[in-house]
Protein backbone atom coordinates (compact mmCIF):
# COMPACT_ATOMS: atom_id res chain seq x y z
CA UNK A 1 0.00 0.00 0.00
CA UNK A 2 0.70 3.69 -0.82
CA UNK A 3 -0.15 6.00 1.52
CA UNK A 4 -0.50 10.03 0.61
CA UNK A 5 -0.27 11.97 4.31
CA UNK A 6 2.35 11.61 6.71
CA UNK A 7 -0.27 12.90 9.41
CA UNK A 8 -1.40 11.63 12.65
CA UNK A 9 -4.18 10.00 10.98
CA UNK A 10 -1.38 8.46 8.71
CA UNK A 11 0.42 6.37 12.01
CA UNK A 12 -3.12 4.90 12.85
CA UNK A 13 -3.80 3.72 9.45
CA UNK A 14 -0.28 2.54 8.35
CA UNK A 15 -0.82 0.55 12.07
CA UNK A 16 -4.39 -0.75 11.01
CA UNK A 17 -2.48 -2.14 7.86
CA UNK A 18 0.17 -4.05 9.55
CA UNK A 19 -1.88 -5.25 11.67
CA UNK A 20 -3.95 -6.38 8.94
CA UNK A 21 -0.74 -8.29 7.41
CA UNK A 22 -0.32 -5.41 4.95
CA UNK A 23 3.21 -4.32 3.76
CA UNK A 24 4.45 0.25 3.31
CA UNK A 25 5.30 0.32 -0.23
CA UNK A 26 5.81 4.24 0.34
CA UNK A 27 4.60 7.47 2.23
CA UNK A 28 4.32 10.27 0.49
CA UNK A 29 3.52 13.67 1.91
CA UNK A 30 3.73 17.81 -0.20
CA UNK A 31 5.55 18.67 3.10
CA UNK A 32 9.23 18.25 1.89
CA UNK A 33 10.33 18.86 5.75
CA UNK A 34 8.60 15.63 6.66
CA UNK A 35 11.10 12.67 6.17
CA UNK A 36 9.98 10.34 8.24
CA UNK A 37 7.29 8.60 10.24
CA UNK A 38 7.10 6.15 12.72
CA UNK A 39 10.21 4.40 11.42
CA UNK A 40 9.72 4.64 8.00
CA UNK A 41 11.12 6.97 5.28
CA UNK A 42 8.53 9.79 3.88
CA UNK A 43 8.95 10.97 -0.18
CA UNK A 44 7.86 14.49 -1.34
CA UNK A 45 8.06 13.28 -4.68
CA UNK A 46 4.87 12.51 -6.60
CA UNK A 47 6.51 10.48 -9.17
CA UNK A 48 6.47 7.29 -7.65
CA UNK A 49 2.36 6.87 -8.08
CA UNK A 50 3.13 7.09 -11.72
CA UNK A 51 5.54 4.39 -11.49
CA UNK A 52 3.70 1.98 -9.52
CA UNK A 53 0.64 0.25 -9.65
CA UNK A 54 -0.11 -0.78 -5.85
CA UNK A 55 -3.35 0.51 -4.36
CA UNK A 56 -3.26 4.15 -2.28
CA UNK A 57 -4.53 5.31 0.84
CA UNK A 58 -5.13 8.73 1.74
CA UNK A 59 -3.59 9.21 4.81
CA UNK A 60 -5.25 12.76 5.38
CA UNK A 61 -7.38 13.25 8.22
CA UNK A 62 -9.56 16.23 6.72
CA UNK A 63 -12.24 15.48 4.90
CA UNK A 64 -11.70 18.07 2.25
CA UNK A 65 -7.92 17.90 1.21
CA UNK A 66 -9.21 13.74 1.25
CA UNK A 67 -11.86 15.20 -1.75
CA UNK A 68 -9.80 17.38 -3.40
CA UNK A 69 -6.95 14.58 -3.58
CA UNK A 70 -8.90 12.23 -4.74
CA UNK A 71 -10.27 14.41 -7.50
CA UNK A 72 -6.86 15.23 -8.52
CA UNK A 73 -5.11 11.56 -8.40
CA UNK A 74 -5.33 9.01 -11.14
CA UNK A 75 -4.49 5.83 -9.15
CA UNK A 76 -6.22 3.17 -7.72
CA UNK A 77 -7.33 2.96 -4.09
CA UNK A 78 -7.74 0.28 -1.67
CA UNK A 79 -9.39 -0.46 1.27
CA UNK A 80 -7.97 -1.02 4.91
CA UNK A 81 -9.85 -2.76 7.34
CA UNK A 82 -8.45 -3.39 11.33
CA UNK A 83 -8.66 -6.83 11.77
CA UNK A 84 -10.42 -6.30 15.44
CA UNK A 85 -12.97 -4.30 13.22
CA UNK A 86 -16.42 -6.33 12.65
CA UNK A 87 -17.97 -6.17 9.56
CA UNK A 88 -21.38 -7.31 8.44
CA UNK A 89 -21.15 -9.57 5.21
CA UNK A 90 -23.93 -7.88 4.13
CA UNK A 91 -22.46 -4.53 4.54
CA UNK A 92 -20.88 -2.43 1.35
CA UNK A 93 -17.85 -0.31 2.20
CA UNK A 94 -16.54 2.14 -0.87
CA UNK A 95 -12.82 2.44 -2.29
CA UNK A 96 -10.28 4.15 -0.40
CA UNK A 97 -12.44 4.04 3.49
CA UNK A 98 -10.27 2.83 6.06
CA UNK A 99 -12.09 1.43 8.73
CA UNK A 100 -10.01 1.34 12.25
CA UNK A 101 -9.61 -0.44 15.82
CA UNK A 102 -12.86 -1.90 17.05
CA UNK A 103 -15.10 -0.77 14.47
CA UNK A 104 -18.60 -2.44 14.51
CA UNK A 105 -20.53 -1.90 10.56
CA UNK A 106 -23.54 -3.88 11.14
CA UNK A 107 -26.37 -5.47 7.80
CA UNK A 108 -27.14 -3.55 4.72
CA UNK A 109 -24.71 -0.29 6.27
CA UNK A 110 -23.45 1.22 3.13
CA UNK A 111 -19.78 3.44 3.45
CA UNK A 112 -19.24 5.63 1.07
CA UNK A 113 -15.84 6.86 -0.74
CA UNK A 114 -12.67 7.82 1.40
CA UNK A 115 -14.47 7.36 4.47
CA UNK A 116 -12.58 7.55 7.97
CA UNK A 117 -14.53 4.76 10.68
CA UNK A 118 -12.21 5.64 13.46
CA UNK A 119 -11.36 3.50 16.84
CA UNK A 120 -14.66 1.79 18.02
CA UNK A 121 -17.09 3.83 16.18
CA UNK A 122 -20.34 1.75 15.72
CA UNK A 123 -23.00 2.13 12.25
CA UNK A 124 -25.70 0.21 12.95
CA UNK A 125 -28.04 -1.79 10.02
CA UNK A 126 -29.05 0.37 7.14
CA UNK A 127 -27.19 3.20 7.72
CA UNK A 128 -25.90 4.99 4.95
CA UNK A 129 -22.91 7.09 4.93
CA UNK A 130 -21.96 9.65 2.54
CA UNK A 131 -18.48 9.96 0.39
CA UNK A 132 -15.51 11.61 2.53
CA UNK A 133 -17.39 11.18 6.29
CA UNK A 134 -15.23 11.18 9.32
CA UNK A 135 -16.57 8.94 12.02
CA UNK A 136 -14.48 9.80 14.73
CA UNK A 137 -13.45 7.47 17.72
CA UNK A 138 -16.58 5.98 19.95
CA UNK A 139 -19.36 7.83 17.64
CA UNK A 140 -22.77 5.66 17.31
CA UNK A 141 -25.35 5.67 14.35
CA UNK A 142 -27.98 3.87 15.18
CA UNK A 143 -30.45 1.90 12.49
CA UNK A 144 -31.16 3.73 9.59
CA UNK A 145 -29.20 6.96 9.69
CA UNK A 146 -28.27 9.04 6.23
CA UNK A 147 -24.63 11.16 6.87
CA UNK A 148 -23.75 13.10 3.93
CA UNK A 149 -20.78 14.02 1.94
CA UNK A 150 -18.14 15.03 4.14
CA UNK A 151 -20.03 14.67 7.11
CA UNK A 152 -17.67 15.12 10.61
CA UNK A 153 -19.20 13.17 13.72
CA UNK A 154 -17.22 14.03 16.49
CA UNK A 155 -15.83 12.39 18.82
CA UNK A 156 -18.60 10.30 21.40
CA UNK A 157 -21.32 11.69 19.49
CA UNK A 158 -24.54 9.64 19.25
CA UNK A 159 -27.24 9.50 16.39
CA UNK A 160 -30.81 8.51 17.73
CA UNK A 161 -32.24 5.95 14.31
CA UNK A 162 -33.43 7.48 11.21
CA UNK A 163 -32.67 10.63 11.50
CA UNK A 164 -30.46 12.49 8.32
CA UNK A 165 -26.97 14.54 9.00
CA UNK A 166 -26.81 16.84 5.92
CA UNK A 167 -23.27 17.01 3.95
CA UNK A 168 -20.45 18.99 5.31
CA UNK A 169 -21.96 19.21 8.82
CA UNK A 170 -20.21 18.82 11.80
CA UNK A 171 -21.90 16.98 14.76
CA UNK A 172 -19.30 17.77 17.73
CA UNK A 173 -18.06 15.34 20.13
CA UNK A 174 -20.36 13.70 22.73
CA UNK A 175 -23.60 15.90 20.60
CA UNK A 176 -27.44 13.47 20.90
CA UNK A 177 -28.50 14.29 17.28
CA UNK A 178 -31.64 13.98 17.68
CA UNK A 179 -33.14 15.98 15.07
CA UNK A 180 -32.40 16.44 11.38
CA UNK A 181 -29.21 18.15 11.16
CA UNK A 182 -28.98 20.31 7.99
CA UNK A 183 -26.52 20.69 5.85
CA UNK A 184 -23.47 22.66 6.49
CA UNK A 185 -24.62 23.46 10.39
CA UNK A 186 -22.51 22.79 13.65
CA UNK A 187 -24.40 21.06 15.98
CA UNK A 188 -23.03 20.38 19.38
CA UNK A 189 -25.16 19.41 23.19
CA UNK A 190 -27.11 17.14 23.96
CA UNK A 191 -29.86 17.47 22.68
CA UNK A 192 -27.92 18.59 19.29
CA UNK A 193 -28.62 22.41 19.01
CA UNK A 194 -27.16 24.35 15.47
CA UNK A 195 -24.50 26.87 16.87
CA UNK A 196 -23.47 28.15 13.39
CA UNK A 197 -24.04 27.73 9.57
CA UNK A 198 -20.94 27.28 7.86
CA UNK A 199 -19.65 28.89 4.29
CA UNK A 200 -20.24 26.48 1.06
CA UNK A 201 -20.10 27.09 -2.45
Amino acid sequence: MIFYGASGHAKVAIDAWQASGGNVLAIIDDNPSINELMGLSVSSSKEILGSSKMPLILSVGSNTIRKKLAGQLNHLFGNIVHPSAIVSKHARIGVGTVLFAGAIINADATIGKHCIVNTGAKIDHDCTIGDFVHIAPGATLCGGVQVGEGVLIGTGASVIPMKKVGAWSIVGAGAVVVEDVPPYSVVVGNPARIIRTLAHG
